[in-house]
């Protein structure tokens, strides 16, 4: 059998949001042919997207895994209706439960509707930067280098470790 590290953001920014990351981890572990290999602290970020709305918590996590990649993305979004996320439910980059994205699946590049991989921002935003930096420094991302090389690049003012 197969198996592939991947890496998955997690943030939110509503309700006991600590607490949703950790629950959270725990069910990335607990998925079907799927284990947790490391996580990262969490970080406060400033909100994106949309400015007004309460600083995010993100934390990053690689996990090693035989689910092909469209599987993981599903077993994502299911984690993320179980903790109350609604996606398309108000504005984009708004508030959340739970966010759960999938940053990459090995090097692989996907583009298929509603996959994309690497995650077609992941090079240019901080916040998901910094915490997978702690956890994959190394790990490519196709056609932009290393996740360290790629957060050299990018200011991570405002981005704090919570102790």
């Amino acid at each position: 059998m197969n198996r592939t590290q991947a890496c998955v953001g997690l943030g939110g920014n509503l309700g006991e949001v600590a607490r949703t990351l950790a629950a959270a981890l725990e069910a990335l572990d607990g998925l079907a042919d799927t284990r947790l290999l490391r996580a990262s602290r969490l970080y406060r970020t400033p909100a994106w997207g949309h400015a007004a709305q309460p600083d995010f918590l993100n934390a990053a996590a690689v996990v090693e895994t035989s689910l092909p990649a469209r599987a993981l993305l599903d077993a994502l979004l299911a984690i993320e209706r179980r903790f109350g996320r609604a996606r398309g439910d108000g504005p984009r980059w708004g508030p959340r439960t739970l966010d759960l994205d999938l940053l990459l699946y090995g090097e692989s590049v996907i583009d298929a509707p509603g996959l994309q991989v690497p995650h077609p921002h992941l090079h240019e935003r901080a916040f998901a930067l910094v915490p997978l930096a702690e956890v994959a420094p190394g790990a490519r991302i196709p056609g932009h280098g290393t996740v360290a090389a790629a957060l050299s690049k990018l200011d991570a003012t405002g981005i704090e470790a919570i102790p």
